[in-house]
């Protein structure tokens, strides 16, 4: 079966009546998620669920009096009255909870990365096939215009023939650098550690730590290092607008060279992706101690797109297409040619590194019809009308799984310090 669902009476919450949302983890992403819940979507956040009492707690109030709050996550997905869930757990959850709600029939919306190892992308998208269920995964990105523009120039051939992009992160204060966050209390009395553990058994740290729970994506039981967390945001990117797809090969370095707190995923991270058959390499670079933005490049024969809070583009000196114009001065290769600026982020109101990322990468607002529009609320909206009214979401789960193996394919060359391939005959990295 296609993991697309059609509306009718066989999937609750698939008419016009209200739908009732479940979401799971309630930290920072799980908020903003809750208050991206336009009311015009017709749905109910009737349980939240989270390991930590104070953020399950918080959560459910937040929800409303009709919410209410779980541990565990089962007793949530048990709920006849929930047909969808939000997952915005730590990446160690992310297949677990995934395969659980497909299995038990409820639409999925997950948070990147979409699962934390190889053989859980694998084990999801064949659940996930099997299954009636809608699948969303969780970048937002996708609804920014700019990026759409980006796309239209580039099969225009505005550019010609693209044989580099280059895209990047910087990010410079605490909550970028994934240190721990004031404001919540963290203590085994308020924390189930073994239930935030995990399903794996071999997890490295049996003893409670708060270091581990709030900074989980430092250790590599939890999370999947700034590939998964971070290169997935500019792949997905790239891959929306060129359809790239899984890469050849991958070779990635980097390591810790400023967060000296016990961490074990890098905070300099670089990979280089290669794709012979569309004849282009993707370079990713990224620090997590300096802040400088960086567009997205588009290098082609004929001139450079660069894509961040706004989209901009240069002939090339060289260029044939522009030849004549160059000469005539109607254009320069020093000044763009082309520039959309409508996405413009008051910088006042951007108050960190991290925010300025985000705003760089339209990865909080857009613009639909002229006015500003929060992308994950469109994100949201988009994969609710799939539920409702049938029909593919922007970033289902075969666009899930290139974004998946791609960020894997960086960890693995990373952790074993060696070029790793894709043998997309036997669906493996090798």
């Amino acid at each position: 079966m296609n993991s697309e669902a059609d509306p009718g009476e066989n999937h609750p919450g698939a008419t016009s009546d209200t739908m009732g949302i479940g979401l799971i983890g309630y930290g920072a992403r799980g908020e903003a998620l809750m208050e991206a819940l336009s009311p015009e979507l017709n749905v109910e956040c009737r349980g939240v669920c989270d390991v930590h009492s104070f953020r399950r707690e918080k959560g459910a109030a937040a929800a409303g009096k009709q919410a209410t709050a779980h541990k565990h996550y089962l007793d949530l997905m048990g709920r006849e009255d929930i047909h969808a869930v939000i997952i915005a757990s730590p990446d160690h959850w992310h297949a677990t909870m995934a395969i659980e709600a497909a299995r038990l029939g409820k639409h999925i919306y997950l948070e990147k990365c979409m699962t934390r190892t190889e053989s859980e992308a694998l084990d999801l998208r064949e659940q996930i096939r099997q299954s009636a269920v809608v699948f969303q995964l969780g970048h937002q990105g996708r609804q920014r215009d700019l990026n759409q523009k980006a796309r239209e120039l580039i099969i225009n051939q505005t550019i010609g023939q693209i044989s580099l992009i280059e895209t990047t992160t910087n990010r410079n204060d605490t909550p970028g650098g994934w240190g721990k966050k004031a404001g919540a209390p963290a203590d085994q009395e308020t924390i189930d550690w073994q239930l935030f553990q995990g399903p794996d058994s071999s997890r490295s740290a049996p003893q409670f730590s708060p270091e581990r729970y709030f900074g989980w994506r430092s250790y590599w039981d939890y999370g999947t290092g700034m590939s998964g967390d971070l290169l997935s945001n500019e792949f997905d990117a790239v891959n929306s607008i060129l359809e790239l797809g899984i890469p050849g090969s991958a070779m990635a370095s980097g390591g810790i060279y400023y967060h000296q707190d016990g961490r074990e995923v890098p905070d300099v991270f670089q990979a280089s992706f290669e794709y012979p058959h569309r004849k282009l390499s993707l370079l990713y670079s990224g620090t997590l101690a300096n802040g400088i933005p960086r567009g997205i490049l588009f290098m082609g024969k004929e001139a450079t797109l660069e894509l961040g809070r706004s989209l901009t583009v240069w002939a090339d000196e060289h260029s044939s297409k522009y030849k004549s114009r160059i000469e005539s001065a109607m254009i320069s290769p020093s000044t763009p040619f082309i520039r959309y600026d409508k996405e413009h982020v008051d910088v006042d109101a951007v108050s960190s590194p991290t925010s300025k990322y985000y705003a760089d990468r339209g990865l909080i607002e857009t613009y639909r019809e002229g006015k500003p529009a929060n992308t994950t609320s469109l994100h949201l909206g988009e994969w609710i009308r799939c539920i409702r009214n049938g029909g593919l979401t922007s970033c289902n789960i075969d666009r899930g799984f290139e974004e998946a193996i791609t960020a894997h394919m960086a960890t693995k060359s990373y952790r074993e310090g060696r070029r790793v391939y894709w043998d997309a005959q036997k669906e493996r990295i090798v």
